[in-house]
């Protein structure tokens, strides 16, 4: 059964936009950092005497959260459009946020495996949650641009790893680093003052007082439906319409060019510092190459956001796939280290930058009621390509090969997202 969402229009004054960005953006910000302190804390978890870690189980370890992602992206995506998106924002960060300082106080590796694939949940639903707010509260012609505005918060959150790891790991160890992932549970409170609840969802589910009042306090025009009583939605009827013939080629498309830029981000992100490490480059050399690839994937999703915004979604992102591969590509080579650091910065931009425009683009390409879903079926596809990327970077290591490979492999894979993209279809209406 193909669902038609009621006729409501969101995106209302700019303080309105600015306060649903500030609050997603915090939440990916918090994500980020959770994600990325893996690739952080990867060098000094191998030299750790207790644990004795292999580079598979190294590789296993930094999979575990990626597992957790697997089932929360559409779990959680799913549960946002039947039990509200607000609420099941708020409920992933206190769950990844607690299971951070769970992994911190870890006796052993499979209990440490444990809290990150619990954590793991939370980190899943944040994603498509975030996305489908903000696509609701943006206004159409700067829908990419705010998405990059948000997701920025997931490479900043990637680079205060890197430089909390910097800060701590020295004097406090591996285990300091993590339990810092717990400080956005003091945060929670003020989160839930200033986000809104979803007025599609409001409007979907027929309460429309509430909606009225949301509305009007936000200063939103709400025209209620001229069905007033609730559309009744399970899961099977969400599911159907990511699924049915007219979004099928689409639905392959973005799923491809999704697992392959899952690969591309969770593969260089805990891999990048070990392997500039083979290259000889000492610890803080390599964890300056992590947030270089952070920082640019950062401003480059601004700067993509705006390009998408004025050139359409899908050539834009597929250029810049191909630039990523060329960054990725050209690293096999021996540079300077700025050169270097172009090429990583370049890495960043056509992997974290191109992934997140086209995470925005698919809640903006399905109907609005299934945006979360959508997104979070896409993302739950995704990770498994995140979940092969350490492993990926984990068996090439116990090759015992020339790291070289690992950059041909990763470009490989980012000529492969921008094939993907280039076949997508175009939106329908």
């Amino acid at each position: 059964m193909t669902i038609q969402s009621p006729a409501v229009t969101t995106f209302g004054t700019p303080k309105t936009t600015m306060k649903v960005l500030l609050v997603c953006w915090m939440s990916i910000l918090f994500e980020g950092y959770d994600v990325g302190v893996m690739g952080a804390v990867l060098p000094t978890l191998a030299e750790y005497k207790q644990w004795s870690l292999t580079p598979l189980e190294l590789g296993a370890l930094s999979s575990y959260a990626l597992v957790g992602m697997f089932f929360g992206a559409f779990i959680i995506g799913t549960l946002s459009e039947l039990y509200g998106r607000r609420r099941m924002l708020l409920i992933c960060v206190c769950l990844f946020s607690l299971t951070m300082l769970g992994a911190a106080l870890a006796p052993t590796p499979w209990f440490f495996g444990i809290m990150r694939f619990i954590g793991g949940i939370g980190l899943g639903g944040v994603i498509p949650v975030a996305a489908a707010l903000t696509i609701e509260y943006s206004p159409a012609e700067k829908r990419s641009f705010n998405y990059g505005i948000m997701y920025s918060g997931y490479s900043l959150g990637i680079l205060s790893a890197a430089l909390v790891a910097i800060w701590l790991l020295e004097h406090f160890g591996w285990r300091s680093v993590i339990a810092f992932g717990a400080l956005p549970l003091l945060l929670i409170w003020p989160m839930a003052r200033i986000l809104p609840e979803s007025l599609e969802y409001l409007s979907h589910k027929g309460m429309h007082t509430q909606a009225q009042a949301l509305a009007d306090k936000i200063d939103i025009q709400y025209q209620a439906p001229v069905q007033q009583h609730p559309q009744k939605q399970s899961i099977k009827d969400i599911v159907a319409v990511v699924f049915a013939w007219r979004y099928l080629r689409a639905t392959t498309c973005f799923w491809v060019a999704l697992f392959c830029g899952m690969l591309l981000v969770y593969g260089l992100n805990t891999w990048l510092p070990s392997i500039m490490r083979k290259e000889g480059y000492n610890l803080g050399s390599s964890l300056t190459f992590l947030i270089v690839f952070s920082l640019a994937s950062a401003l480059g999703g601004l700067f993509l956001g705006k390009i998408a915004d004025r050139y359409g979604v899908s050539g834009s992102v597929s250029f810049f796939f191909l630039l990523g591969a060329i960054g990725v590509g050209a690293l096999i080579f021996k540079q300077n280290i700025y050169v270097n650091y172009l090429l990583v910065a370049f890495a960043g931009v056509g992997s974290i930058s191109a992934a997140l425009i086209l995470t925005g683009y698919i809640a903006n390409y399905y109907p609005a009621n299934v945006r979360a879903s959508a997104t979070g079926w896409a993302l739950s596809f995704s990770r498994i390509g995140a979940m092969s990327g350490p492993m990926f970077g984990a068996y090439i290591a116990s090759l015992g090969i020339a790291s070289s490979w690992n950059f041909i492999a990763f470009a490989i894979v980012a000529v492969v997202a921008s094939l993907a993209v280039m076949l997508l279809p175009k939106r329908v209406q």
